[in-house]
């Protein structure tokens, strides 16, 4: 038994790894909550998809490997003015879509975060939503729903989606998969169907780890692909 006093050491997270989201949210005109959860999921996906890191030999394909064979921790962060310029310089992957900017980073132990990233603010980021939901891309697209019933901030919101669309990427079908990713990876965070619609025909489920905001094991997003 482990004594009270220990501290506790989890094995899948020893020393923990995560990659870093990075937000572009300007005090004049901030993005809707909304398409920061989208461009994240496509950030991540694209990332993940980009030969640095798919391809053995690429920069990113060990570091990538590693940490998948950890937890898929993910931090967001913000950042306006010149820190965001400061952060597109260092390796990664950057979407825009809907008036939000996000850029993925190749993961690495939370000790390590390039200095740039690591003055970045992790906690706060919680952006007001579009009044209206837009419409579905063209398919194929990943559909996110989040879990209508816990509450969370944008940061967490962009990182579940990361998860779901990360999940949905190593676990949906092959030839379907491949489909979505070359036609671009698009994502929809579906709002507009109840939610246990979307989990009765979700692919994949994302659970938290109850690190930050919600506890262990809660249900906080899914996602299913839309195909033609």
């Amino acid at each position: 038994m482990r004594p009270d006093h220990a501290p506790f050491v989890d094995p899948l997270d020893d020393p923990p790894w995560a990659m870093q989201l990075v937000v572009r949210a300007e005090k004049a005109d901030p993005p809707n909550h909304g398409a920061v959860c989208e461009a994240a999921a496509a950030a991540v996906v694209r990332l993940l998809t980009d030969p640095r890191a798919a391809e053995p030999g690429g920069e990113w394909h060990d570091a990538v490997r590693e940490w998948e064979s950890r937890r898929i921790r993910k931090v967001t962060r913000r950042a306006r003015g010149v820190r965001w310029p400061e952060a597109e310089a260092l390796p990664g992957v950057t979407v825009g879509h809907a008036g939000a900017q996000v850029r993925a980073f190749p993961p690495c132990p939370v000790r390590d975060v390039p200095p740039e990233l690591a003055k970045l603010q992790v906690a706060g980021l919680d952006l007001a939503d579009a009044d209206e939901p837009g419409p579905p891309p063209a398919p194929p697209y990943a559909a996110i729903a989040l879990n209508p019933d816990v509450t969370i901030t944008t940061g967490k919101a962009a990182a579940q989606c990361g998860h779901a669309a990360q999940l949905l990427l190593r676990k949906g079908r092959r030839k379907h998969v491949a489909e979505w990713v070359e036609g671009g990876a698009a994502v929809h965070l579906v709002k507009d169907v109840p939610w246990r619609s979307c989990v009765k025909q979700a692919t994949v489920a994302v659970r938290d780890g109850g690190f930050t905001e919600v506890p262990p094991g809660t249900m906080t997003a899914v996602a299913w692909l839309v195909r033609k």
